[in-house]
């Protein structure tokens, strides 16, 4: 992943240790930090605590449990939460009706177990990035809100940095009196 910047913190949580570390190792590879959880709970305390790029959940945390309900409630808190965090679900006992739920309750995209490390890679990257995007927008649009003149150039900076990602051909952004 070329990054100049910090690496992106993503937080994973799942019950099984093995999938926490096998995530953790093929992420870290890419160039992310990894933060593992294996709770609901934790995953809860853990972005009450820091700020996360992406987070990746697991939809079943008891032993027996397949109906991903669990994971479901999580989302619901974690959007309730932090509606611009990127949420990727995953499941080993996937069916249309748990992916189709989950995305309806904000989940960003779906993966199953096992999983293909080039989708995953993939989905992470792509789902980072489009937050991004998001955010700087929603900054983009608070800047604009704020009638402070001071702010002017910083608008213009944002206006141009958004254009740009958006492919909008270069404009004038110069202040009107």
């Amino acid at each position: 992943m070329a990054n100049d910047h910090a690496p992106h913190r993503i937080l994973v949580a799942d019950d099984q240790a093995d999938v926490l570390e096998a995530l953790r190792l093929l992420l870290k590879a890419e160039g992310y930090q990894i933060e593992t959880v294996k709770s609901p709970s934790a995953v809860m305390k853990a972005i009450e605590a820091r700020d996360f790029d992406l987070a990746i959940i697991d939809l079943n945390y008891t032993r027996d449990t397949t109906s991903g309900q669990e994971g479901l409630d999580l989302l619901a808190k974690l959007q309730a939460a932090d509606a611009t965090l990127p949420v990727v679900v995953m499941t080993a006992w996937a069916s249309v009706e748990i992916a189709v739920e989950a995305m309806r309750r904000g989940a960003k995209d779906f993966i199953t177990k096992p999983w293909e490390n080039p989708r995953l890679v993939s989905i992470v990257k792509n789902q980072i990035e489009l937050a991004g995007a998001v955010r700087a927008y929603r900054h983009y649009l608070a800047l604009r809100a704020d009638p402070e003149p001071a702010l002017v150039p910083q608008r213009d900076s944002v206006r141009a940095a958004l254009g740009a990602l958006l492919g909008e051909p270069r404009k004038d952004f110069s202040p009107t009196p």
